[in-house]
């Protein structure tokens, strides 16, 4: 994931939060006519350029977090790109419930020759009883060397998916593929296997992630297979199994438009710490350098004491402190207002916002007829393959 990248450098990332905590004066980061203009006009998941405007420095919101109820969380990005042929990226115990699982994989085998690969997640019943698993929500991609796109797509699609009516069983001691689709793709030198699951099921059960040749079947590779990477590489934002799936957060004090340009930060590693779990294999501590695939649930109160409206944009903040920060693609679901509630990805016309002054138009809130608070709800999730963090700014003036 693009955060690998550069969020390792520590040392930086708590530069730029420091600078958002210092923010700037409300008068000091105003929309100019043409450009209140320019959003008033712009659809939602629109570009807009915005010169002058945007900053690292806007005023933070404050705001409480605290983890809700939710499945065991396992990610699998790390190695990120698996250099050799055959080997497991990942393995994992799950007890019976729920899981979310990630798969974020790319085939890295460049020597001697680039070869095309299969990435596969199996699942083993550990338990004495026949297994069942039930999918909550699917999302499965064909490989792509396009990580915006599958990234984007795939939250999206995250978001607005529906639980399967199938029950697939599972004999104790058998395995089979989460998604029956990755034993069908080839995966090409530098292509991604991107996808999002989450599903039930009623006996412990293990879950592997493996690299194998295109004749080998996931459960026949899975028996053979003895080499098992090690955790900790130069890529990938993190493995392991973590007890935090989902957060929801709500601010401490209302957004109120006379007060200026505000940014919502959450997914920056300090101000919003990475999460905690452990990795399998090694029994160490496991950290998610960029909370991937954990869904924040934000409720956020705001009122207009000035008769102004509020617009929310993003932008791509990174792009200047790191050559690996050269866009930015999302999905989010926001609550209506202008535009009606529901999912959007971001940019929407676009396949990813480069740098400023370019912003994307989430949503444009209308203030109440009497200055009554009103509440703003969104479900975001950091979107894979961009930069972290990607700022959640409101802007007043527009009407």
């Amino acid at each position: 994931m693009k955060l690998n990248q550069q969020m390792k450098l520590n040392k930086t990332a708590c530069l730029l939060t420091g600078a958002f905590l210092l923010g700037i004066s409300a008068s000091a980061q105003q929309l100019t006519k043409a450009q209140n203009q320019e959003l008033l006009k712009a659809g939602q998941g629109a570009i807009v350029k915005l010169d002058g405007f945007l900053t690292e420095k806007t005023a933070q919101i404050p705001y409480h977090k605290y983890p809700t109820p939710g499945p065991q969380y396992i990610i699998s990005d790390d190695p990120e790109y698996i250099r050799v042929p055959e080997a497991i990226a990942l393995k994992e115990s799950v007890v019976p419930g729920a899981v979310r699982f990630y798969l974020y994989n790319v085939n890295g085998v460049k020597e001697p020759k680039q070869i095309d690969r299969k990435i596969i997640a199996m699942i083993k019943n550990t338990g004495k009883a026949p297994m069942r698993i039930k999918m909550l929500k699917y999302v499965t991609q064909k490989p792509s060397t396009n990580y915006f796109k599958l990234g984007k797509e795939g939250l999206a699609a995250f978001l607005a998916a529906q639980p399967s009516e199938e029950i697939r069983t599972v004999q104790p001691g058998e395995a089979v593929p989460i998604d029956e689709k990755l034993e069908q793709y080839v995966v090409k030198y530098d292509e991604l296997v991107h996808g999002f699951y989450e599903f039930l099921v009623d006996q412990p059960a293990e879950i592997t992630v493996l690299q194998t040749d295109l004749k080998t079947s996931g459960k026949d590779a899975l028996k053979r297979i003895t080499n098992v990477l090690p955790p900790k590489t130069k890529s990938g934002a993190g493995r392991g199994l973590y007890g935090v799936s989902n957060y929801h957060v709500n601010n401490t004090t209302a957004i109120d438009t006379k007060n200026g340009t505000s940014a919502l930060i959450v997914a920056d590693g300090a101000t919003d710490p990475w999460i905690i779990g452990r990795e399998g294999t090694t029994g160490q501590m496991a950290k998610l350098a960029g909370n991937y695939g954990v869904m924040y649930d934000i409720e956020l109160k705001w009122k207009s004491t000035d008769g102004k409206g509020l617009a929310l944009i993003t932008w791509n903040s990174r792009s200047a402190d790191n050559q690996w920060c050269s866009g930015m693609a999302a999905a989010m679901k926001v609550s209506g207002g202008k535009f009606n509630e529901g999912i959007i990805q971001l940019p929407k016309d676009q396949l990813v916002t480069k740098a400023a002054p370019e912003a994307i138009l989430i949503q444009v809130f209308k203030p109440s007829a009497n200055g009554e608070e009103q509440t703003i709800k969104l479900t975001y999730s950091p979107p894979g393959a961009s930069c972290l963090p990607t700022p959640l700014i409101f802007v007043p003036r527009l009407i």
